[in-house]
């Protein structure tokens, strides 16, 4: 257990960027109809498992880049800070341009940031925001930069197109061996940027009082995803799509995919944050009971429900948006407490919980004071 305390750490602004295009659960299943009628599955089955009747996707295979910078720059607008005070630059989403180099260079260059800033990609699963908001923390505590921001875009329509096209594919699958594919089905798209910065700079954000990180690693193998071969080799090409730059990467041939056991996973990710969260308590000095607000990693309805009675929470301080985004990896967090803010869910001086869950298992826990 890891815990750390924060006292000079504010968390200016949160933004974020949604996509256009809506998909129901209902559109989903009726793309499956041919596995469900081999299957004999009743339709309706992935909303009421889940909760998530509707997700957002951006356009596959375009590069996540630009609505990174798009939710940045939202993000320096409704701030005021200069972006001439930003000393790193950490883009945390599981999706990125490229291998190399950092996505995160082409998104500081963009925005024209400094360049003595410091500036990196992180990848930690759906914990890869929050993770970037700690590191950067770390830095305004040490007095090393005075303002920084962590941004991401997770593109989740290239996951649900191969998941789809695979089930309805695969002739051995089963009840059983099908629900190993379910969470794949429930990724939405979504752009987060946060701003954290030294209190003397501040303009009336919300403080970060510190938190905990816990690992759970036996659990590492319960969510996997990587690029699989469908069908033959991938071929790669560039194209020019208006003044959009897109990667073909041959989706007919190779696709993301992902396998997760979600019974084991819900078990280890609740009994992971139960091990941290006295830990959390402690560390930022509150209750349960003092406890106003909460964002949590957005799963969905079953999972947040184990979670809230394992903790021994209320469940209704929950802000949620799994609903209408469905899980929209390191965005999930950070997106849910925009919109509650913004929707006035989240009242000034409330004690805001965030909560974070990612496959690995790992857990990060922040208090805000907002």
């Amino acid at each position: 257990m890891r815990t750390f305390t924060y006292h000079r750490v504010v968390l200016e602004a949160v933004s974020y960027t949604l996509p256009d295009e809506i998909v129901s659960s209902a559109e989903i299943e009726s793309r499956l109809a041919p596995l469900y009628k081999r299957l004999k599955l009743p339709e309706g089955r992935l909303e009421l498992m889940t909760g998530i009747r509707e997700r957002r996707f951006f356009p596959q295979h375009a590069l996540v880049s630009p609505v990174s910078v798009q939710t940045v720059e939202r993000l320096l607008a409704e701030s005021g800070v200069d972006r001439g005070e930003i000393g790193t630059l950490i883009h945390g989403s599981v999706c990125r341009d490229f291998m190399e180099p950092a996505t995160a260079c082409g998104v500081h260059h963009a925005l024209g940031l400094p360049d003595d800033c410091v500036v990196y990609d992180l990848s930690n699963a759906c914990l890869g925001q929050l993770t970037g908001a700690m590191q950067i923390a770390n830095q305004i505590e040490l007095g090393q930069i005075r303002a920084g921001i962590v941004v991401g875009t997770e593109s989740a329509k290239d996951l649900v197109e191969t998941t789809i096209r695979c089930l309805n594919a695969d002739p051995t699958l089963t009840r059983k061996s099908v629900k190993d594919a379910i969470a794949s089905l429930t990724i939405g798209s979504a752009s987060t940027a946060m701003l954290l910065v030294d209190e003397s700079i501040s303009r009336g954000g919300h403080r970060l009082l510190g938190g905990v990180v816990h690992s759970n690693t036996r659990g590492s193998q319960l969510c996997q995803g990587d690029r699989s071969p469908v069908s033959h080799p991938m071929e790669e090409k560039r194209t020019e799509r208006g003044s959009e730059s897109v990667m073909d990467t041959g989706t007919s041939a190779m696709g993301v995919l992902m396998k997760t056991d979600s019974t084991a996973l819900l078990e280890a990710g609740v009994a992971t944050a139960v091990a941290a969260f006295e830990s959390f308590l402690t560390t930022v000095g509150w209750q349960r009971e003092s406890i106003h607000r909460t964002c949590c990693h957005q799963v969905g309805r079953v999972h947040t429900r184990r979670l809230f009675e394992s903790l021994g929470l209320d469940p209704s301080i929950d802000s949620s948006t799994f609903e209408y985004l469905g899980n929209t990896g390191s965005a999930a967090l950070p997106v849910t407490l925009a919109i509650s803010s913004q929707r006035g869910r989240i009242q000034r001086g409330d004690q805001t919980a965030l909560l974070g869950i990612g496959s690995g298992i790992n857990t990060m826990m922040f208090g805000l004071e907002w």
